[in-house]
């Protein structure tokens, strides 16, 4: 009887081993999907930094040019009052 219960107890020992192995495996691929999204994100963050640091700022000149003019330009002696009385 003693080689049955050896041969149960190499099952069992078999049985356990196997689903490690499983757990393992399931975490890996957890891991490898985390690890591939994080990786696009990081490429993309510094796809997105270079592309700004590369774009010229439009808006910046657009306000340089309104910088010529003087808040005294328009003076109220132009301007022509209505009586309603």
């Amino acid at each position: 009887m003693s080689k049955v219960e050896e041969l149960l107890a190499t099952t069992r020992l078999n049985e356990l081993l196997n689903k490690q192995q499983k757990e393992e495996e399931k975490s890996n691929t957890v891991l490898w999907v985390l690890a591939i999204i994080g990786a696009v994100a990081a490429i993309a963050a510094i796809a997105y930094g270079v592309y700004k640091y590369l774009t010229p700022d439009y808006l910046k000149d657009f306000e340089d040019d309104f910088e010529d003019f003087d808040d005294n330009y328009y003076s109220g002696d132009d301007e022509e009052t209505v009586d309603f009385n």
